[in-house]
Formats: C-alpha cells, sequence, structure tokens
C-alpha cells in the first residue's frame, strides 16, 4: 500500500520533471512584427518558441500513457492577424494523471491554431515556461517587409547581448562592493558647521573644527594626499601622511611645505560613468 505523502511527493517530482529547463537545441526563433529603422538599418523583433512535438516528447518521457488532449474549434470571429488575414481559434483541454489546464489559441488555418492551443496549455503546467522569461531580442534584417531575413542568427545575437549584460552586472557589483567600505561611515554634510554621527573604529575627528573627516587612504591616488579630510565642506582641516622618522601631521597645510600637493577629491563624489548602451 503506498501511502497519501508518498504519492504526493511522486507527483511534486513529476511536475517538477515536466518544468525542467528546455535544452538549447530545441529553441527557434521567429520575426514578430514588421521591421523598424534605427540609425538607417532595419532591425525586427525575434521572440523564442518551441516545436508542438517537442512538448509531445516532454510529456511522453515524463508521464507516458498518462497524458491526455483534446481540442474545440471556437466560433469563427470577424478578427484579422496583423497582415489582415483571417484567423481560426481553437482551445485545448490537456489533462496529466488527473489535472486538467486549458488554453486558447490562433492561427491563419486549423493546423497552426491546433498547435498554439496544444502549446499554450502545457505552458500551465511549466513545459517551457522559461521563454516568456527572455528579453526582447532585436536582430538586423535585410529589408522592411514581413519576408526580411535576418543577417545574424538570432540565437547568436541573445546570447552575446546576455553575455554583455552579465559582465555589466559584474563589474557593478565589483564597484559596489569597492565603494562598499567608505559609505559604511559616510554621513551628509552642510556649510553650516561639520557632520555629526558615530566615527568609524579608527577614524580621527578634524584637528580645526572637531568634526567627522573622509578616509581617503584607501581610496586616493596620489600617496602623497591627505589621508583624512574633513566632511564640512567650508573646512579645510586634513591630516597628511606621515613621512619616515616623523609623525603625521593634523594642520590645515601640514608641518612641512606641501605646495606642490594635488587638492584632495574624494573619490566617491566623483561620478561614475555608466556603461555603453549596446545598440539592439
Amino acid at each position: 500500500m503506498i501511502a497519501r505523502h508518498e504519492t504526493h511527493m511522486d507527483k511534486m517530482d513529476i511536475w517538477s520533471k515536466l518544468s525542467a529547463p528546455l535544452p538549447s537545441g530545441v529553441i527557434s526563433w521567429r520575426q514578430d512584427g514588421k521591421p523598424v529603422q534605427r540609425d538607417g538599418k532595419y532591425v525586427a523583433r525575434f521572440v523564442a518558441y518551441i516545436d508542438a512535438n517537442t512538448v509531445r516528447e516532454r510529456l511522453d518521457s515524463v508521464v507516458p500513457g498518462e497524458w491526455d488532449l483534446t481540442l474545440e474549434l471556437l466560433p469563427t470571429l470577424a478578427s484579422q492577424d496583423e497582415n489582415g488575414e483571417q484567423t481560426c481559434s481553437f482551445k485545448a483541454r490537456l489533462q496529466i494523471l488527473g489535472v486538467i489546464r486549458e488554453d486558447v489559441g490562433t492561427g491563419r488555418d486549423y493546423k497552426s491554431a491546433a498547435t498554439d492551443a496544444f502549446k499554450r496549455a502545457a505552458v500551465r503546467f511549466g513545459i517551457a515556461h522559461e521563454l516568456y522569461g527572455f528579453d526582447q531580442n532585436w536582430v538586423q534584417v535585410d529589408a522592411d517587409n514581413r519576408y526580411a531575413k535576418p543577417l545574424e542568427d538570432p540565437a547568436t545575437v541573445y546570447a552575446r547581448r546576455q553575455a554583455r549584460a552579465e559582465i555589466r552586472e559584474r563589474n557593478r557589483a565589483a564597484r559596489n562592493d569597492e565603494e562598499s567600505p567608505l559609505e559604511d561611515v559616510r554621513v551628509e554634510t552642510t556649510l553650516a558647521g561639520p557632520a555629526t554621527g558615530p566615527l568609524a573604529l579608527d577614524e580621527p575627528s578634524c584637528p580645526k573644527c572637531g568634526g567627522r573627516m573622509w578616509d581617503n587612504r584607501l581610496s586616493k591616488r596620489n600617496p602623497k594626499a591627505p589621508d583624512f579630510k574633513c566632511r564640512n565642506r567650508s573646512c579645510d582641516g586634513v591630516i597628511w601622511p606621515a613621512k619616515p622618522g616623523q609623525r603625521t601631521s593634523t594642520n590645515g597645510r601640514g608641518s612641512d611645505d606641501q605646495s606642490d600637493e594635488l587638492p584632495l577629491v574624494p573619490d566617491a563624489e566623483a561620478p561614475t560613468p555608466e556603461a555603453d548602451q549596446i545598440p539592439f
């Protein structure tokens, strides 16, 4: 005798297998809509899709003999597709292990409408659901009509765009990681007086106004620039790096002649350039 919870776990495993990601080799691309002109070039949007045979193979491999499909022709409506052609519709009723899902598909003929309905009903069981999460894929074509051909494989274009997006995301995360130690201790400053708030563990007070200071030891590019600078914009208090055999200077200009020093600008206040936009 099979326990009830074991039957429930078996079905959960089946639903997981049905909704498992599809292998990349079965995913195709087709043009969706008319091409548009951008920067003197024609581009068209391509969408990912799979054949009905791919859905049947998934069902037969996971639940062989345990699924059933019923198609119902819907009344013809006075509707046309974007190309001005008449369309027909089917309602698909897909049953798997006693669970029923229904959806409607349309097409220019009975075959395309029935196939569309079958695939839509299968998506309700999780089959090929990841295709709906794909980003828009704009590809350059050779003309501005419905018979235009892509100048490059849409799958290659999409993979390259996704790789670039991942690189930009990693670079952005790396910049955030580098800036986070400084952001943890920084607060807003005012022209009226010194900033207030808790000090970092090794952060000294401003030798002039007693306020908080920017810690530039890790971010400064010039090793001779001050280690600390007052956060109050109206105060010029700084702490210079100590020279070998000397103590750290804590006055406004330093104990030695520092006339050749570059003005300190905290790196965190400099704008970070955004990543270049990728066309299409």
